[in-house]
This record gives structure tokens, C-alpha cells and sequence, in this order.
């Protein structure tokens, strides 16, 4: 299975994470075209060039090595 096809694993606590780390930009942004709940998140959070990445969501919440996706919108 590839990143396109799954880009979100469910953690221990049951909680979707993004599979390409904190660093697969072009993913994140790729992941953020299809989601129906992009939100962009306020200037100072925006850490991604692209303004549509899962990096520069309101509903993404940073892990140690990833992040947590909060919205239903991929799935």
C-alpha cells in the first residue's frame, strides 16, 4: 500500500496519523487537494509554502514525529 492510497495510520490510541512524518510536503499538500475539511490555519502557525497542506490545517495537532489528523473529511 503506498502513501497515496493510505496516507494515515491509527495510533495505539486510535488516533489517525499522518504516515509521511513532518517532513513529506508534497504529500501533505496532496492529502489537503482531496480533504472536504481543509480549515487554514492562522498566519502564524502556516509552516508549509503551499497555503493547502495538512502541514498548515487548523485540524492538524503536531506529534513527536507526525501529526494527528482531527477532521473526517479523507476518510
Amino acid at each position: 500500500m503506498t502513501m497515496e492510497s493510505f496516507p494515515f495510520y491509527l495510533d495505539s490510541t486510535g488516533q489517525r496519523q499522518f504516515a509521511g512524518g513532518q517532513d513529506d510536503w508534497r504529500s501533505a499538500a496532496q492529502v489537503a487537494d482531496q480533504c472536504l475539511e481543509f480549515l487554514q490555519d492562522v498566519d502564524e502557525e502556516l509552516v508549509a509554502d503551499e497555503p493547502r497542506s495538512c502541514y498548515n490545517c487548523r485540524l492538524r495537532r503536531w506529534t513527536a514525529r507526525s501529526f494527528t489528523c482531527m477532521g473526517d473529511g479523507f476518510f
